[in-house]
């Protein structure tokens, strides 16, 4: 590989906490230097007037390869993950077969290998099939390469199980990502419960639904001593549940979507189908509350909820309409947006998509150091532009931000110190 040195950017890496100016070479795939010190080789990159930033590292993508490729294959997410600045991603098994053995955790990383332009990384299903009921071979799928383990779109309702689950996976270390939502509660729901839901005839899910999952599921973690990631909170009682559990040392973590802080409920709008998502837009006073949590730590990682569906499963009868919303080229843009209206801090915001996934996940990447991965996005931080989902390198282009002005974009993607975008 040849050598290649960026200059003249603000290098920021959350994980340091370095934020200046410097130059950032890259040889064989690596870091080999970096700083104000750090003298260029090879090819020259000017980053006059850009952010030197980590490459993104996604949690929660979801692809319809294997079995539903209509809606979304690793080459399509992969050439919007790096559109979007995002390095890596962590695919969720819930595809047609399920990721829930080895055989399918090999073949989708081999798939991976060959077509995705950025890197994958994969979590099993926790049960067999998805079914909520039986418990899959964890430790075995961990050793094949699975980075955490989900439970799909839909909490495990069995407690017993979910304590069985915690409590083997912690013989592996392994991260168990569950979504907070009591299936009984939620049954049959399309928004959130409030005066909107009601005014539009939309039955909602009371956001007391995510808190009494998380309440059980960190108690579980509690006497386990499983590491558990509570994914995708929307409202402000899920977030004061993980406070708790963190001030009282609970191994507990979790994640947001960027959906939910940049949105609310009123933008489901006129029976609006792309903005019909799960966990639902919630009120502003939710999303007031998790943008504070992301800039305070609480919030440990934001993730794109990357969920395609095609228009035929969108244009539909609001109750209907599946939920779910494209996201990867969209969670970087989104962020930046927070920043550039004063909601989000700049470094938070890039921690929670770059250093801390990696340390959830223990991987190399997600940080500017010398020796790591070169996975590297050069971001213009005030770039206008307006998201037309017609120009998304998505196969779907189910995204509630359609039509919407956003602020500052990547423009320079590299991955193994190779640049896999640049328009």
């Amino acid at each position: 590989m040849s050598a290649c040195s960026i200059i003249n950017g603000r290098i920021l890496d959350p994980a340091s906490g370095y934020d200046g100016a410097g130059t950032v070479v890259m040889e064989d795939g690596l870091i080999t230097a970096i700083g104000s010190s750090a003298k260029p080789v090879g090819e020259i990159v000017d980053a006059k007037g850009l952010i030197v930033a980590p490459g993104l590292i996604d949690m929660r993508v979801q692809t319809g390869e294997p079995g539903r490729e209509g809606k979304e294959t690793l080459e399509s997410a992969g050439k919007a993950a790096v559109a979007g600045g995002v390095t890596s991603m962590v695919v969720m098994p819930q595809t047609k077969p399920v990721i829930d053995d080895v055989s399918l955790v090999e073949y989708v990383a081999r798939r991976a290998e060959q077509t995705c332009a950025a890197r994958v990384h994969i979590a099993g299903a926790l049960t067999q099939g998805l079914d909520g009921e039986s418990l899959t071979e964890i430790g075995l799928m961990r050793a094949a390469g699975a980075v955490m383990f989900a439970g799909g779109d839909s909490a495990i309702s069995d407690a017993q199980l979910m304590r069985r689950i915690l409590s083997y996976s912690s013989v592996f270390d392994a991260l168990i990502a569950h979504r907070p939502e009591d299936p009984q509660l939620s049954k049959g729901t399309c928004t959130h419960e409030s005066e909107l839901s009601s005014r539009l005839g939309l039955i909602g899910a009371p956001a007391i639904s995510e808190r009494i999952m998380a309440e059980r599921d960190v108690a579980l973690a509690e006497l386990t001593g499983g590491r558990l990631l509570l994914d995708m909170l929307s409202s402000q009682a899920g977030i004061d549940v993980v406070r708790a559990a963190k001030a009282r040392h609970v191994n507990v973590a979790c994640t947001v979507s960027i959906n939910h802080l940049a949105l609310n409920e009123l933008d489901i709008g006129d029976y609006r189908t792309f903005a019909k998502l799960s966990p639902p837009l919630r009120d502003e006073t939710d999303r007031q509350a998790l943008l504070a949590a992301v800039n305070d730590g609480t919030i440990d990682a934001v993730v794109s909820a990357h969920d395609p569906h095609p228009a035929g499963e969108k244009r539909l009868p609001f109750s209907e309409a599946a939920p779910g919303a494209v996201g990867l080229e969209i969670l970087l843009a989104a962020g930046l947006t927070q920043v550039a209206e004063g909601a989000l801090d700049l470094t938070a915001f890039l921690r929670a998509v770059t250093s801390r996934p990696a340390d959830l996940l223990g991987l190399p990447t997600g940080r500017l150091a010398e020796g790591t991965p070169a996975d590297i996005v050069l971001i213009d931080p005030d770039m206008p532009w307006l998201c037309d989902n017609t120009q998304l390198r998505s196969k779907s282009k189910n995204t509630p931000f359609d039509g919407r002005h956003l602020t500052g974009r990547a423009v320079k993607t590299f991955i193994g110190g190779e640049v896999l975008f640049a328009p």
